[in-house]
């Protein structure tokens, strides 16, 4: 594993419920603002997503 991983996972552990929630329920509202665009669709965005990992 590593460090940002690690580093997360025992932040989570930290963290009451009603915190999780609210990261969550924040993080949610983010992205329904600023959504990430996807360009393509379908195989092509999975063929450029191989192309990425293959090198």
């Amino acid at each position: 594993m590593d460090s940002k991983k690690k580093e997360a996972i025992t932040m989570s552990k930290k963290l009451s419920k009603e915190e999780k929630k609210a990261l969550a329920r924040k993080a949610l509202e983010d992205r329904a603002k600023h959504p990430a665009k996807n360009e393509g669709s379908g195989f092509a965005r999975l063929d450029a997503d191989a192309k990425k990992f293959e090198r």
